[in-house]
């Protein structure tokens, strides 16, 4: 494709994505009501461990917890990270802040960038739709430039998400998510993220899913790979995970696998009313 296309295409998507945030945001105040919202007895959902964030926020006054460690290769350099903490708290009905807390990179074999990503505050928010099996939620966030240049890069980077999930038959799911990255302080100002995922229930409390991840930059080549792995419910507050991730083309990482472990405490704080 010739550079005059991908700019054009990116210009396209990053448009999309515009739009359709807008238009998100707008019927958001209206289409909120606190009863079809998540509940203390509702089992735990993460925003791991496929890329793809979870559609449905975390109970009011519950605080949860999500936690793990990649290993993965890219350009000949193998690399290890943790602990990928992320926490979440839900504030009010259908609304949840979460912080990502600093990863360490550390580079195990060839040249790469070592030190703490950066701390990243956000904003959750999800999207009642009466008598539908889709949800849906909007993320709202930075990533403030508190860690390594040369593993976060520089400056404050806003973004913003859009995760789904639509229930099936038979125990299936597909979910998603569109994502778009703003790097004003860096080359690359914008970057605009894919991904599309389906996912299995095996029994009350395993889930198996295969997963598309495509990370289209205003400028430069796009990266893609396959992710894939399984999760399992220890009970309605505690689960573990794992994934392991394929390279789609050489931008991406040759290979990226991963363990973590989540949990929930509820009732943190007396809810109001």
């Amino acid at each position: 494709m010739t550079a005059p296309l991908v700019a054009m295409a990116n210009l396209v998507r990053l448009r999309a994505s515009t739009v359709l945030v807008a238009g998100l945001l707008t019927g958001f105040a209206s289409a909120a009501t606190a009863g079809e919202c998540t509940g203390p007895n509702s089992p735990i959902e993460t925003d791991r461990p496929d890329v793809t964030n979870s559609a449905v926020v975390v109970p009011v006054a519950s605080l949860q917890n999500e936690n793990g460690v990649d290993l993965q290769r890219k350009d000949g350099a193998q690399a290890l990270s943790g602990t990928n903490s992320r926490w979440r708290l839900g504030v009010a009905p259908c609304l949840e802040v979460l912080v990502d807390l600093p990863n360490y990179f550390t580079t195990l074999r060839g040249s790469g960038a070592s030190g703490f990503s950066d701390v990243a505050p956000a904003l959750k928010w999800q999207l009642n739709l009466p008598k539908s099996k889709l949800d849906l939620s909007i993320t709202a966030g930075a990533a403030l430039p508190t860690g390594a240049n040369g593993v976060s890069g520089p400056g404050i980077q806003p973004y913003v998400q859009i995760p789904w999930s639509l229930e099936l038959s038979g125990g299936w799911a597909l979910n998603g998510m569109e994502t778009s990255f703003f790097t004003p302080d860096a080359a690359v100002k914008f970057t605009y993220q894919s991904t599309l995922a389906i996912e299995k229930e095996i029994g009350e409390r395993a889930f198996i899913f295969v997963e598309y991840v495509g990370n289209f930059p205003a400028s430069g080549g796009n990266s893609q790979l396959i992710n894939s792995g399984a999760r399992y419910r220890i009970d309605n507050n505690h689960q573990i995970d794992f994934h392991l991730g394929l390279g789609l083309d050489h931008n991406a990482p040759a290979y990226i696998v991963g363990a973590g472990y989540s949990f929930r405490i509820d009732g943190v704080f007396r809810r109001g009313g």
